[in-house]
């Protein structure tokens, strides 16, 4: 069973990482750039960027010379894209209930966004009813066992929740049971010079919405040599894996 998000939730948070989400977003690009490789569109498509951001990637279907239609959660990652003038048009919504008429694009992209949704199934055949006959959809999420390195360490400092938690690839499988999907997946490892580091790199992408709550606690100095003693680390430094699922749907 999935949980239920707070989407209003959802959207103050990445709302308050938009302004410096950019800097930190290093997953999102590279989730990106490999979500883009697994599709080549002919000119002049109209795109969908289901849960934009801050409209890094609109950008670059604009720049190929796309409509891009932006669209996000937050009205402040709106703002941020529009700022840079990444696509043709901005349009606030949910991914579960796309504002858009039946068969009006002819890709759907969605990177690192679903994740964010209560209802996958729902999510997908959205974006494929918005998607034209012969179009496509593309879809990269997180999986279960991305950021092992949070929870272990955390484990040495309390029994709270501090890190989201995500379906596993059978999971993820089963709910498109039906669709014409083709999928693939991939382990990325980040680095970080410290925790502090590590933990604002979670922050600054808007990830620190948990469904079912968070328990506020103060990192103290002690906490914190708890955490950097415990945090899984090699010669590179403080460690963040991200198990990723990358989907493409044929259109009908």
């Amino acid at each position: 069973m999935q949980a239920t998000i707070d989407k209003r939730a959802v959207a103050r948070a990445f709302g308050r990482a938009a302004n410096a989400y950019d800097q930190h977003a290093a997953l999102q690009r590279a989730a990106g750039e490999k979500l883009m490789s697994l599709v080549t569109l002919p000119p002049a498509q109209r795109v969908l960027d289901a849960g934009c951001g801050t409209g890094w990637f609109s950008q670059r279907w604009q720049q190929q010379g796309h409509e891009v239609i932006a669209l996000d959660l937050s009205p402040g990652m709106l703002a941020q894209a529009a700022g840079q003038q990444a696509a043709s048009s901005y349009l606030a919504g949910d991914i579960e209930q796309l504002p858009l008429a039946d068969r009006c694009v002819d890709l759907t992209w969605s990177n690192l966004a679903v994740q964010w949704c209560s209802d996958l199934r729902r999510a997908l055949d959205e974006c494929r009813r918005v998607t034209r006959v012969g179009g496509k959809v593309l879809f990269s999420t997180l999986t279960a066992d991305s950021l092992s390195e949070v929870h272990h360490a955390w484990q040495a400092v309390d029994a709270a929740p501090h890190a989201n938690r995500f379906l596993t690839q059978a999971q993820i499988v089963a709910l498109c049971t039906g669709l014409p999907l083709h999928w693939q997946h991939e382990t990325l490892t980040l680095a970080f010079p410290g925790v502090l580091e590590a933990m604002r790199s979670l922050k600054g992408i808007g990830a620190t919405h948990l469904p079912q709550g968070r328990t506020h606690t103060l990192l103290t100095r002690s906490r914190l040599q708890q955490l950097e003693a415990a945090w899984p680390q090699d010669a590179r430094g403080y460690l963040l894996t991200y198990h990723l699922f990358y989907g493409v749907i044929d259109g009908d």
